[in-house]
């Protein structure tokens, strides 16, 4: 494989993988690896296995393993319970929430997503009392703390298909019924994840006006300009290209504008 890949997708099922494995005419990595494997030249596929653990290998081995764009684009497709959604419907995550570490996660909604968004909480057994207003599953925390060490917060989104609910318990799942559920979304689906591929070409292809900039005033090593770049561009995308004061903190060094850069980006990113 000589392109680089755009976009990972990871699945906890082989029942949740296979109708977008389907349309995306992807092939079976049949070498040895932890987990099953799919590809085209743009996109891979991985099934991880239930469980936070599992997905979190997953996606750091996928993303070790295929040479990637700078800003590729991950996703994470699975089945959810909610208490009162309809069996099929579809959501992206606003939210994410670990139950059991209490960590929380923000997906960035700048890309424009074709379906509703709702927040999920991550656990580690099945959860069929559904307390809050919110999807239930077992990988999507795992999948954002890691996916968010390789890509941009604003290209990692969590899409969620209801599979059980007040009505119909988790018993009455079997994979047969999630294949049909996913292939049913599966254009919408696709539609999301062409949206997150806009939005991180226009990361690729944009260099903001203060790059060269900050390299007149300061010191960068050939990694740091990376940073800087890739942190710049995220502040014209979130911003919608929003004026940045260089005066704003007294800066010695080029260690001390990343810092300071990832500071203002986190704080947007909050408060989006």
């Amino acid at each position: 494989m000589n392109k680089l890949i755009k976009s990972f997708i990871f699945t906890a099922l082989p029942c949740e993988a296979k109708p977008l494995v389907t349309h995306f005419k992807l092939k079976k990595d049949n070498s040895s690896h932890p987990f099953a494997l799919y590809y085209n030249d743009n996109t891979v596929l991985a099934v991880s296995g239930c469980s936070k653990i599992a997905m979190a290998a997953a996606v750091a081995y996928s993303l070790a393993k295929f040479q990637h764009s700078a800003h590729p684009v991950l996703v994470n497709v699975g089945i959810a319970g909610h208490k009162t959604a309809s069996l099929g419907d579809l959501f992206a995550a606003h939210k994410i929430s670990d139950v059991e570490t209490g960590k929380h996660f923000y997906p960035q909604l700048v890309a424009k997503l074709p379906c509703q968004t709702l927040a999920i909480n991550t656990v580690s057994i099945p959860e069929t009392s559904y307390a809050d207003d919110c999807l239930y599953e077992m990988e999507a925390s795992a999948f954002y703390e890691i996916a968010v060490r390789f890509t941009s917060g604003e290209l990692i989104q969590a899409f969620k298909i209801v599979s059980d609910n007040q009505k119909s318990s988790i018993n009455q799942i079997d994979a047969q019924l999630v294949s049909e559920w996913i292939n049913a979304k599966v254009e919408t689906i696709v539609e999301g994840i062409k949206q997150l591929e806009l939005l991180a070409q226009l990361l690729e292809n944009r260099e903001s006006a203060y790059y060269q900039m900050a390299l007149e005033r300061w010191h960068f090593t050939v990694t740091a300009q990376l940073q800087l770049k890739a942190l710049l561009q995220r502040w014209d995308v979130l911003t919608d290209n929003a004026k940045l004061d260089f005066s704003e903190r007294e800066l010695q060094h080029g260690k001390a504008v990343l810092l300071w850069l990832e500071q203002k980006i986190n704080a947007l990113e909050f408060s989006l």
